[in-house]
């Protein structure tokens, strides 16, 4: 079960139902539990998909892990490297 705190403000904010509020909550936290590696290897695909080149998608990724509500560590080009290509 979800904070109910949590789940009665949502449902308050966003005129939802309960159980409603509680599928958002709980997709939020699933989008932030997402490990760090899962996370590298989706946005370096995504931006590769685009057309973006390595040494460009690892600055953007880098400035993406920064910028998260619960950030991650810091990671450098080398282990974002690592992580893509083993």
């Amino acid at each position: 079960m979800h904070d109910r705190d949590l789940v009665d403000r949502v449902a308050a904010s966003a005129g939802l139902t309960p159980a409603e509020a509680a599928r958002v909550v709980e997709d939020v936290l699933a989008w932030y539990r997402e490990p760090v590696e899962d996370y590298v290897r989706r946005r370096h695909a995504y931006h590769r998909l685009y057309g973006k080149h390595n040494p460009e998608i690892f600055a953007l990724i880098a400035d993406e892990l920064a910028s998260r509500l619960v950030a991650a560590p810091s990671l450098t080009q080398r282990q974002l490297r690592r992580i893509i290509y083993g």
